[in-house]
This record gives C-alpha cells, sequence and structure tokens, in this order.
C-alpha cells in the first residue's frame, strides 16, 4: 500500500501547507526533467504480486502477521487485509534467459511462503478474487494493524460520509453457460473490501524522455491484458464480471458520494482521461484533481536539495500518488542516489500460475516495446474513450467481448492475439534481447490460452457450472473449485491446460 505514516490527525492547515509543499515537488520536479541527469541504464522490471491466506476450509485465515513474522525478510510484506501479503521480486532486466530465472525465483518464493504459511494452519492462494469469500469476513476488524491502514480507512470514510456501497450487476453477453444475470449489492463500513482485490503489478524503468510513449502504449494495451489475463469471476458468492477486481477495486476506493459522481467528479481509482506529452502532466493532474489523504509534509526542501547536487525524495509527491490509484500509474523513485521514472503496470489479478503470470508480463513488455517504437503510434489513431471502452468491455466480458483496434475494427480479444499482437509481442521481446526459447516458452502460453479460450475465469466459471449441474449448491460449488484451482496452481501448470471436474 505504499509509503509508511505516522501521524493520527491533520489540520486544516496541515493540508494548505501539503498543497503548497505538492506544487514545490511539481516545480522542483519540472526542473528536473529540463537539466537534471535521470538513469540511463537498460531498463529495469520489476514484479509485485499480492497474495492471499486461506485456512483448512478454503476461507480467508487472518493469519498474515504471524506468517510474515516466521517468513522473515523484507521480500513479503503485509498488505491491506490481515488475510493478504505482497511479495516484490528484485528489479531484473529483460535479456537473455532472465525471465525464465525469474519464474524459478517466483516458484521458490511461494513454495518457502506456502510451507510458512503451512506452519501457521494457513495455505496459499493465488488468485485475482478468493472466491470464498463471505459477508462475514469484510469486516472492519480484518484490517490489517498499521497506521497507513487505519488513516486510509478513516481518511476515504470521512471523505464519503457514508458507508462503501458496492454495486455490481453480471451478465452472460454469449450465453455460455445459460444462466440469469447475477446482481450484488452491500454496504460496508470500512473499506476491507479492496482487500478481496488480489493483483500482480508490473514495473518498467524507463527514461523520462520516452515515458510518454510508454504510457501512452500500455493504456492502449490494457483491454488486451485484461481479456486474456482475467482471473476474478466471483465475489461473495455471485457470478459478476470477468474480471470482478476492476469494479471492485474503483467502488472499495471512491470518496465521492452519488452527488459528487453526477457532478462528475474524478475517481481516485481513475484511468485517465487523455493521452500525455510528459510524465509531469501525470503528477500535475494528481495535485490538480484530488485532494491529499494524508498529507504528511518533510521538512526538506526538494529545491534547495536539488541545488546542493542531490536527488530529490520528492516525499510528498510521492505518496499523494500512492492515494490515487492509476490503472497505469508514474512513479518517481530515487535508487543509489539516482533519480528514475517506473510506469506500474497495475491492471493483472494474480495467477493463475507462476508460468501464466510470467507470460502474462513478458507478452504486455514485448507489445510495449513495438508500439513504442512504431512509425505511427498506435494512440495517434485511436481515441482516448474507445481504449477506456475496451478496457470496460474486456472487464466485463473477458474473451467473449469484441475490443476495437485500428485498422482492425471490432474484433474478438482472441482473434486479435493470435493473428496480430503475439507475432508483435515476440519482435518485441527479440528486440529487448530476450531468447527465443523464453519467448517461445512463455508466448506458446498466451497463444494456447486463446486457442482454447480457456483463462483463468473461464476456468473458474465451467468448473462452478460443472459442479452446480451434478447438484452442489453455490458455496459448496466454489469451495470445491478452489480446491482443485489450488492443486493446479501449485503444480505451476498453465492454466489453459486444466481440466474441469469430472
Amino acid at each position: 500500500m505504499g509509503q509508511d505514516v505516522d501521524r493520527a490527525t491533520f489540520s486544516r492547515q496541515d493540508r494548505q501547507h501539503y498543497r503548497a509543499k505538492m506544487q514545490r515537488c511539481l516545480d522542483t520536479l519540472a526542473v528536473m526533467l529540463r537539466e537534471h541527469p535521470f538513469a540511463r541504464d537498460e531498463p529495469m522490471t520489476g514484479i509485485e504480486l499480492e497474495l492471499n491466506l486461506v485456512d483448512h476450509d478454503l476461507t480467508p485465515s487472518l493469519s498474515g502477521v504471524e506468517v510474515l513474522r516466521v517468513i522473515g525478510g523484507p521480500k513479503f510484506t503485509s498488505e491491506l487485509g490481515r488475510w493478504n501479503l505482497e511479495l516484490k521480486l528484485p528489479p531484473r532486466r529483460l535479456p537473455g534467459h532472465e525471465w525464465r530465472h525469474l519464474e524459478r525465483q517466483l516458484l521458490d518464493e511461494l513454495a518457502m511462503a506456502r510451507a510458512k504459511a503451512r506452519d501457521c494452519g494457513a495455505r496459499l492462494a493465488v488468485i485475482g478474487i478468493l472466491p470464498t469469500l463471505q459477508h462475514r469476513h469484510l469486516v472492519a476488524d480484518a484490517l490489517s494493524p498499521g497506521e497507513r491502514y487505519r488513516m486510509l480507512n478513516e481518511q476515504i470514510l470521512d471523505g464519503r460520509g457514508e458507508p462503501i456501497r458496492i454495486d455490481i450487476a453480471g451478465d452472460d453477453p454469449s450465453g455460455r453457460h445459460a444462466v440469469q444475470p447475477e446482481h450484488l449489492t452491500a454496504d460496508f463500513d470500512s473499506i476491507i473490501p479492496e482487500a478481496a482485490c488480489t493483483s500482480m503489478q508490473l514495473h518498467l524503468q524507463v527514461h523520462p524522455d520516452v515515458f510518454p510513449g510508454y504510457w501512452n502504449a500500455a493504456q492502449c494495451l490494457v483491454g488486451v491484458q485484461l481479456a486474456v489475463g482475467a482471473n476474478s469471476p466471483f465475489l461473495l458468492g455471485s457470478r459478476l464480471w470477468a474480471e470482478t477486481r476492476i469494479r471492485l477495486f474503483e467502488q472499495s476506493c471512491d470518496l465521492r458520494t452519488p452527488e459528487l459522481r453526477n457532478q462528475g467528479v474524478r475517481p481516485r481509482v481513475w484511468f485517465g482521461e487523455r493521452w500525455v506529452t510528459s510524465i509531469l502532466d501525470l503528477f500535475s493532474e494528481n495535485g490538480r484533481y484530488f485532494p491529499a489523504l494524508m498529507p504528511v509534509i518533510e521538512d526538506t526542501d526538494p529545491m534547495a536539495e536539488l541545488r546542493a547536487g542531490r536527488a530529490p525524495q520528492l516525499a510528498e509527491l510521492r505518496l499523494h500518488n500512492g492515494t490515487i490509484w492509476r490503472w497505469n500509474r508514474p512513479v518517481y523513485d530515487v535508487a543509489g542516489g539516482v533519480p528514475h521514472v517506473r510506469l506500474e503496470n497495475r491492471v493483472l489479478p494474480a495467477g493463475p500460475s507462476a508460468v501464466d503470470m510470467v507470460a502474462n508480463a513478458l507478452f504486455f513488455y514485448g507489445l510495449l516495446h513495438v508500439l513504442v517504437e512504431a512509425e505511427r503510434p498506435l494512440w495517434s489513431s485511436m481515441s482516448f474513450e474507445a481504449v477506456e471502452g475496451n478496457f470496460t468491455a474486456a472487464a466485463q466480458h473477458g474473451l467473449d467481448g469484441p475490443l476495437y483496434w485500428p485498422g482492425t475494427g471490432w474484433v474478438r480479444p482472441d482473434e486479435l492475439v493470435l493473428r496480430t499482437l503475439l507475432p508483435q509481442a515476440a519482435e518485441g521481446l527479440a528486440r529487448w534481447g530476450v531468447a527465443g526459447a523464453v519467448i517461445d516458452r512463455y508466448l506458446s502460453v498466451i497463444e494456447q490460452r486463446c486457442v482454447t479460450r480457456q483463462t483463468g475465469t473461464a476456468w473458474q466459471l465451467d468448473a462452478v457450472a460443472a459442479l452446480e449441474s451434478r447438484g452442489a449448491d453455490r458455496p459448496r460449488a466454489l469451495h470445491s473449485m478452489l480446491a482443485r484451482y489450488l492443486e493446479h496452481s501449485t503444480a505451476n501448470e498453465p492454466v489453459h491446460s486444466w481440466s474441469l471436474p469430472s
């Protein structure tokens, strides 16, 4: 969830001073972008993976603090819910066989965490939304301990002035399962529903000069990413969107009342509204549109730090940026005294397996490289509204909802991937210097997922439908489905090869 904070209350003056300090950070960043050197090393990538802990009955295990204590070390940290963990893998370059090694490291870290969780009476589940969650689990007491989580909860609820409302209507546009649409409506007295959303976040460090192209390209790709990577169809027993996590996250962190939404006030979980020409555009929008949630002010003057020859931390800008949840987020950071910027892609759910997640990541990185280097950028022939429409359609319908693509028109996502995007992704990875065997291993996973039309969401839906057709009610079907899911996921089988209950 970002930086720690150590303040309990804020005054009006705190907020006023914070706004002024934010502007000072923006002015400093503007000078840095014109005059100061940023890291120009070979692009570095990173992964953050959010995880679930479950009890013997496969419902949430509130043992996160205990499991973290047993694990030790900096790679695993807490997340919003007591049943959540987050794994942060160290930065890694793309060329050669690096990502084959990353898959092995990911498997090793998950195996270690599973063993430590087992010592605490829990199991690890790598999935977008835990399908066995029930209303009784989503209570304020399930929030992780820590001042940041408490303060974030208070600030969002105070900003709303009323409970968190979750209202998601599902559908079945393809008629695939011949079921009536399901509709979930529920109110919560904390932001704990957000803890139900577990994602994989992809980081790519690039130079500020080329960052706008990478951000624009990443926005173009969100619909395709969701369609082929969906893994969150169930919430609180209801069958909803192909990637329900998107809508759930938007509503869980929404400070707006219905009246403010009707006025067009921007949400803090934000897709954006235009293409950008500088990374400064995004940070400036953050300061212009969104009030501070946690206005903690550092004593240092960033401009003075810069003039003294030091890379400023821009602490207020970074803290504020961490409370605005763009699906493609800009990140400013300093490592070894050298500033750098990163693109953080927050679109994908966790799971289903390690090989699936690495395949999702490399598919994204390969396409990014091709789109950024194209003679005519894709976003020059595609409206921002069309890209946002693709994002929503893919979140709702997965592979069953057509997307708009320049030069092609409306096309089913799996057809677009097989005909056009897989060759482009392979070309992009080759340009990065990724080994041919690595490209073949992971892009073949994406290919077979599209050929079989079996994503994590499709498998979950089909497995539950099969179990219900044999007489299981929804809770028993979800429990049995999750038990099978964990077996396949732990064995690192790609989801397109998973068998259904027989």
